[in-house]
């Protein structure tokens, strides 16, 4: 695998707010779950690391890419997945939402349809792929949005907590495809300590620092006992 994602002294600051300190990290783990209070600057991070934020200072690499310069590759290789999937569904239907995934590729028409059909299959949505998208369940919302992001092959995928709105059911079927080991590292912002714990490195950030890093467990011990 490419080298994971590396942070030298990244800051990011928001208008008049800090809403991260300067970060120095180096992740290479398959899977990172990232924990924390709201407002602690988590989900800022994993948009730092999505390139959806911008650094103010430092330097930040993702896969070996600066987001910033190299803004298009790091959206060609890396997949982000938000806790509410209106925010991702963009077309009618459901096969022409994970279509439209596909519109930047560079292969055969038959290439794409091949590809949609088989992620739909993946996501059990082929008996939907003609049902309009927003009239869709929460859960297979929310699988619709993995799909679009998984019908890409991405390297990365970065999770800003998929399972929120969720049902246990639907929580769990969204966190086997994301832990799945189908070749793609996982970034994962979330308050399910349980699902946390189920990834290999653990990351807590508090008032925009990281104040642990370390086996996914023991970070998730650490942080559930600052509140107990």
């Amino acid at each position: 695998m490419t080298v994971g994602i590396r942070l030298e002294a990244a800051a990011v600051r928001l208008g008049d707010v800090q809403v991260l300190e300067p970060l120095t990290l180096g992740l290479d783990a398959r899977t990172i779950a990232v924990v924390g209070d709201n407002g602690s600057g988590k989900s800022t991070l994993a948009r730092l690391i999505g390139g959806l934020v911008r650094p103010t200072s430092g330097a930040v690499r993702v896969l070996g890419c600066d987001p910033v310069r190299d803004a298009a590759e790091l959206r060609r290789r890396v997949a982000i997945v938000f806790s509410n999937p209106d925010a991702q569904i963009v077309m009618p239907t459901v096969a022409e939402d994970v279509a439209f995934s596909l519109r930047g590729d560079r292969g055969s028409r038959a290439d794409r349809v091949a590809r949609v059909d088989r992620a739909l299959d993946r996501f059990d949505l082929t008996d939907l792929r003609d049902h309009p998208a927003h009239e869709l369940s929460g859960g297979q919302k929310q699988l619709l949005a993995l799909c679009g992001a998984f019908v890409r092959d991405p390297e990365l995928v970065v999770a800003d907590e998929p399972t929120a709105f969720l049902d246990g059911r639907n929580a769990a079927r969204i966190a086997g495809h994301l832990l799945g080991d189908t070749g793609h590292r996982l970034l994962l912002v979330t308050h399910d300590l349980d699902l946390a714990r189920r990834c290999e490195v653990g990351v807590h950030v508090a008032a925009g620092r990281i104040v642990d890093v370390g086996d996914a467990a023991e970070v998730v011990d650490s942080y559930a006992r600052t509140w107990r």
